[in-house]
């Protein structure tokens, strides 16, 4: 392999190893969170229970439950409390989805588009700001 392919494997291995919006927080500490059973393809629906924190912001996600259906009794906190319009987990294919959608104050249609990753213990993927109609990576670590 030449020097051109050996460094696209490298930088490809490092980019997989980096979890989004890993560079300026550092590493997090290690969980006692509940996780999939080993040997199972998905995780249990209850490891969203508890509180998550934004690093970037500190915009808090607490979720108190989660229904049979994936509804999730969950609440956004910027620094005050707000409601979502639409709270969900899913299963696709083995990962697990989260779905926020926003209404309140200036949030109109903002939401976010979360997978749980047991490795990590970490909610991660994308939030669009409705308004700013602008769209960011981020990731949500257990508090």
């Amino acid at each position: 392999m030449n020097a051109c392919g050996v460094a696209l494997r490298l930088g490809l291995a490092l980019a997989l190893a980096l979890p989004v919006g890993a560079g300026a927080q550092g590493p997090t500490a290690p969980s006692t969170a509940p996780s999939a059973a080993p040997g199972t393809a998905t995780p249990n629906l209850d490891v969203l229970k508890g509180t998550w924190v934004r690093p970037d912001g500190g915009y808090v996600i607490g979720v108190k439950g989660v229904g049979a259906d994936g509804r999730l009794d969950a609440t956004y906190f910027n620094p005050n409390q707000l409601p979502f319009a639409r709270a969900q987990a899913s299963s696709d294919g083995g990962v697990l989805r989260v779905v926020l959608v926003l209404q309140a104050g200036g949030y109109a249609g903002s939401t976010y588009e979360l997978r749980y990753d047991p490795a990590t213990d970490r909610l991660q993927g994308t939030y669009y700001q409705a308004v700013a109609k602008q769209k960011f990576d981020v990731y949500f670590a257990r508090r």
